[in-house]
């Protein structure tokens, strides 16, 4: 049996307390009003020529700036600011079209007064727009750290699945880890379910579509494409789909680990068949689920824009970090003593599923971007034109986070054997796919105004120390190795 040992217990809570205290000072430190926003403005203008141009930058941007319903949209934004535009270049080919009358009246000069009242108007739409962006910062932060160790347990819980059903042979000596890492599933679902109900209330605008009066045609707010959507995006059936998904996947991960722990005291294999026709279900329910929560909890923070590829990107995102998590703990526990059946050639097929769904992840991260930056259709193409110009160094640093780094360490078939190359690389993926899912939520919540500070620190020291804390809590329930699963043996003397 695993003893948790102190130290490992008291890292955990020393992580959890550093991150609530963090999470608590990003919420406090927030712009509560334009006149915060304003003093932050102001408070990064300094320094002669350099105060001057961005000052110059800044009013070009409010100049710029459209007045819209949804600052999280940047599909929308640019639409309008487009159709701006086009209005001006309209008016002027008109102004030049007209005759000039014979006159030597100097023409009548703008109201002063009226200008800068339109001049305040877009600077307060601004300020506004920047207020919004700036209090979401924490939430969004909160939201990504809470989604991506919730989805790494899934992760988990899936490979898992596809273990047992597909009877393999390797790996039965590593489930009692695999079920400790899912023990955080139901722990990760009442926190992130909450934080799906605290957005339904109106707490954040995480959910552009959940603004008021987006689908009301006589709302200032209203939007049509949204307003188009409102039978699928909708707050009622959005959380009803939430509760299915997150119950259905803990009902299977309770039911498949009560049935393991049976099967070790069992004197037939009962407990293994119905394991084995229940993870069958369990596959076909999670293929459905996983992509329409993908659309549901991360692609609607974008609501103009959709990909069809995108529920697979995401699969593949939190795969491999579930893969890479189930090899640290492994190795972990090996270098403590546990695990005596476990060898170097578990250790190279789990770096072999690594490498492998690193470069899934690549194929369908090139396939979704080429595609689409190809065809350059405006609604579809402002995705990655935001991100590249918004958020260059996360957007192009993921993609040699989780194929390059990968590929150059673990294409080599002995690095695949050795656990401190294995950990190197697995902390850098693990680092990567949470940049990953930064890239696919921060640029529709917080927009420019993102940088990775305390709140997004934070976020991640406490559900990384909660993380800890449970699994390897769970870890010390039950005996390391599986008693009587018929494949036992064949995994303990694997070898290859």
């Amino acid at each position: 049996m695993y003893t948790f040992s102190k130290k490992l217990k008291t890292t955990a809570l020393i992580l959890m307390i550093l991150g609530i205290i963090g999470i608590a000072y990003g919420f406090f430190s927030t712009p509560k009003t334009i006149e915060d926003v304003e003093k932050i403005v102001a408070a990064s203008h300094h320094g002669g020529n350099h105060a001057e141009s961005a000052e110059h930058k800044s009013e070009v941007k409010e100049a710029v700036t459209p007045v819209v319903n949804h600052e999280n949209d940047p599909i929308k934004n640019e639409v309008v600011a487009t159709d701006s535009l086009a209005k001006t270049e309209t008016a002027v080919d008109t102004a030049k079209a007209a005759p000039v009358a014979e006159t030597h009246e100097a023409p009548k000069a703008e109201n002063p007064e009226v200008a800068a009242e339109e001049a305040h108007k877009e600077h307060q739409a601004h300020l506004e727009h920047v207020l919004k962006q700036l209090q979401n910062k924490p939430w969004a932060a909160l939201y990504v750290a809470c989604i991506f160790f919730l989805l790494i347990s899934m992760g988990v819980l899936a490979f898992y699945a596809i273990q047992q059903v597909a009877q393999a042979g390797w790996s039965p000596v590593l489930f009692r880890v695999m079920q400790g890492i899912t023990a955080y599933l139901p722990v990760a679902s009442v926190i992130f379910f909450l934080l799906l109900i605290l957005s339904g209330m109106h707490f954040n605008h995480l959910f552009a579509w959940m603004e008021e009066g987006v689908t009301d045609p006589k709302s200032a707010h209203y939007d049509a494409m949204i307003a188009g959507k409102s039978g699928y995006l909708n707050f009622a059936f959005w959380i009803a789909r939430a509760a299915i998904f997150l119950l259905g996947w803990n009902v299977y991960r309770h039911l498949s680990r009560k049935n393991c722990l049976a099967q070790d005291d069992a004197t037939d294999n009962t407990f293994y068949k119905k394991n084995f026709k229940m993870s069958a279900a369990f596959l076909v329910f999670f293929i459905v689920s996983e992509s329409i929560m993908a659309w549901d909890w991360i692609m609607s923070v974008d609501p103009h824009w959709f990909s069809t590829l995108f529920g697979w990107y995401v699969f593949a995102s939190f795969f491999v970090s579930g893969i890479t998590t189930i090899s640290m703990v492994t190795i972990y526990l090996k270098s403590k003593g546990y695990l005596e059946n476990v060898n170097t050639s578990h250790l190279h097929d789990l770096s072999k599923f690594m490498f492998g769904i690193s470069v899934f992840w690549t194929y369908l991260w090139f396939s979704q971007f080429m595609l689409i930056w190809y065809s350059n259709i405006p609604e579809e193409v402002t995705y990655f034109k935001t991100r590249i110009e918004n958020y260059n160094i996360t957007f192009f640093g993921a993609v040699f986070l989780n194929f390059v780094f990968p590929i150059l360490v673990l294409i080599n078939t002995d690095f695949k054997r050795i656990a401190p190359i294995v950990v190197g690389a697995g902390v850098v993926i693990l680092f990567g796919h949470y940049i990953d899912f930064f890239n696919m939520i921060m640029p529709a919540t917080v927009g420019d105004q993102w940088f990775i500070g305390v709140s997004e620190i934070a976020s991640i020291l406490f559900f990384l120390g909660l993380f800890i804390y449970v699994v390897f809590t769970a870890l010390t329930k039950a005996p390391l190795t599986p008693k009587r699963n018929p494949f036992i043996e064949e995994s303990k003397h694997f070898h290859y």
